[in-house]
């Protein structure tokens, strides 16, 4: 008979051989890594391959960014204990921030990904709502992330963010993509490339064909 998974030695094993050696250096990120159940943020029949280096099925066409990328993501951002955080299309991400003492708004435009992650988010104190991505629930943002890709820049999302604030997430316009850090300044807002990625684009943030005569 075959023993059940050992996830919290895969959390560990994920940490040292995926998340130390590719520079995410931050203690309190790499302590909420270990602790936070990547198995219950995807399929429950790809729980298996939740601490593989692929992006693995939640519901629908949304997939699990790679945790390399998110960790990577996270550290970017630099997030502060007592921050607040609007987590669009990144359920694992959020439970990362709630572990890291952030208060953390979770959306989704697909009900069905709630349906499977809704249970570990709210054991992580997260707050969800289902909405348009392209639409942010509220304004004055400390923090926003995305696991998933997008086409063009969404401008919403760096509106939402108060001075100061900061959006992290991956602007993809082919095969490859580019994850991103904006920070939205008095004065303006700046754009830092951060590396390369190329997670799974996200419905409806895509641009518009364009036609030409």
């Amino acid at each position: 008979m075959s023993s059940a998974p050992d996830f919290a030695a895969a959390r560990q094993i994920m940490v040292d051989s995926q998340i130390r050696v590719n520079d995410v250096t931050d203690h309190a990120l790499q302590s909420a890594l270990r602790v936070v159940p990547r198995e219950r943020f995807c399929a429950p029949d790809r729980a298996f391959s939740a601490y593989a280096e692929v992006d693995v099925p939640i519901a629908g066409d949304r997939t699990l960014m790679q945790a390399r990328d998110v960790a990577k993501l996270l550290q970017a951002l630099d997030a502060r204990p007592g921050e607040r955080a609007l987590a669009i299309a990144a359920p694992y991400a959020a439970a990362i921030l709630a572990r890291m003492g952030l208060t953390v708004t979770a959306q989704e435009a697909d009900p069905a990904v709630f349906e499977v992650v809704g249970a570990a988010l709210s054991d992580f104190g997260v707050r969800t709502v289902v909405s348009a991505l392209d639409a942010p629930e509220g304004e004055g943002w400390d923090v926003i992330i995305s696991e998933g890709a997008v086409g063009v820049r969404p401008d919403a999302w760096i509106e939402a963010l108060r001075v100061g604030g900061r959006a992290a997430f991956v602007e993809r316009s082919g095969p490859g993509g580019k994850a991103v850090l904006y920070e939205r300044g008095r004065a303006g807002v700046s754009r830092r490339v951060l590396f390369d990625s190329a997670p799974t684009m996200l419905a409806g943030m895509t641009p518009r064909p364009a036609f030409a005569l």
